[in-house]
């Protein structure tokens, strides 16, 4: 995760990009298996039978998604699961199973997750047919983490970024999803140019476009930073100049520690510039995977930190969420040096669950 995250700064957006963009709707994705997987999983048969409000009228405001399933969803391939099954013989494998491993996490999708809407459509299908909402982060913009560098990288370029999302969001189709758009991508503004920060808004834009059309059923949260980096007033310009209005909601303290009450305050905050700027708010989600403890003023990999309050609805957000999963490496610092971005470390997983 980008290391100016926590602290503040980043931005963009493109004239051409909108006319430019290659929209890819259910059905009509030029060659990609995203149709295929789609149509293969019991979730599209279902909303294709007419399961799913919204089915055959795609809207850029969803249906409320967690009236449409019966809980949240456990990724059963997450870095936590996966290292719990392969060691459990290890002392620590118990509590990481129990406390980590078996909440319901946020999966990420970028570069790694290969054919994009396969991906999605696996991952969103898999829990439709567990009757479970899927917690999804697109993470993949073009020009990621420009200022901070820790996870530089993301699409080739603003037409590919264009490209991917309209998969992403044709893979997840007419199922119920929740979706995170591009973590630090409103925040980290600091060293681009305006050229290179209205490029990065149109992209945001497009990209809620497209769920809009695509996706009728998945609730998308811009992200909006957390309560250290800008102002409400500035974080509230920025959405809104990137498209929020298309959202559902904004989300608040991606990989970050800040606790929850501060959020739910800066949140507030911001609605309440929302409403006096341009007339409209918006729900908000927050980050609690790593909150228990609050910040200790470090944003990667700092030492005491403590696993937040499970994911759930309520609890002075629209929804609080485990985004990042606990243990995961915010790169070579901290508690974490010698690690990767994105690492699973079963130690620093260990010690957050008991706040030390």
């Amino acid at each position: 995760m980008n290391p100016l995250k926590r602290l503040g700064m980043r931005r963009a957006s493109v004239v051409g990009l909108l006319a430019a963009t290659v929209l890819v709707t259910p059905g009509t994705a030029t060659g990609s298996p995203a149709v295929a997987a789609q149509a293969s999983t019991p979730g599209a048969q279902a909303a294709q039978s007419g399961r799913y409000p919204g089915a055959a009228a795609p809207s850029a405001h969803a249906a409320d998604p967690t009236t449409m399933t019966s809980g949240f969803y456990v990724d059963p391939d997450s870095s936590a699961k996966r290292w719990a099954a392969a060691n459990p013989g290890d002392g620590r494998a118990a509590a990481i199973n129990a406390s980590i491993a078996n909440t319901p996490m946020a999966r990420w999708f970028g570069s790694w997750s290969g054919t994009i809407g396969t991906a999605t459509g696996a991952y969103v299908g898999a829990a439709d047919h567990a009757d479970k909402l899927p917690l999804l982060v697109a993470y993949n913009i073009y020009n990621r983490d420009y200022c901070g560098g820790h996870s530089a990288g993301g699409a080739a370029s603003p037409s590919a970024y264009a490209n991917w999302i309209a998969q992403f969001a044709g893979g997840i189709g007419t199922r119920p999803a929740v979706v995170v758009l591009e973590p630090d991508s409103l925040g980290d503004y600091g060293c681009m140019t305006q050229g290179q920060i209205d490029e990065r808004e149109a992209m945001l834009t497009n990209a809620l476009a497209q769920f809009g059309r695509q996706a009728p059923n998945t609730w998308v949260y811009m992200d909006a930073g957390n309560p250290g980096w800008a102002s409400p007033a500035t974080m509230a310009r920025r959405l809104h100049e990137a498209g929020l209005r298309q959202a559902h909601g904004f989300s608040l303290n991606v990989s970050n520690y800040f606790t929850t009450a501060e959020n739910t305050a800066f949140g507030n905050a911001v609605n309440s510039e929302l409403a006096a700027r341009y007339g409209y708010t918006k729900p908000f989600v927050v980050d609690t995977s790593r909150n228990g403890n609050g910040s200790n003023g470090q944003w990667c990999n700092p030492a005491g930190r403590r696993t937040g309050t499970p994911t759930r609805t309520g609890g002075g957000a629209e929804m609080l969420l485990w985004i990042k999963t606990p243990g995961e490496s915010d790169g070579n610092c901290g508690v974490g040096a010698g690690s990767t971005a994105g690492q699973f470390l079963p130690e620093v997983a260990y010690k957050m669950i008991y706040g030390y």
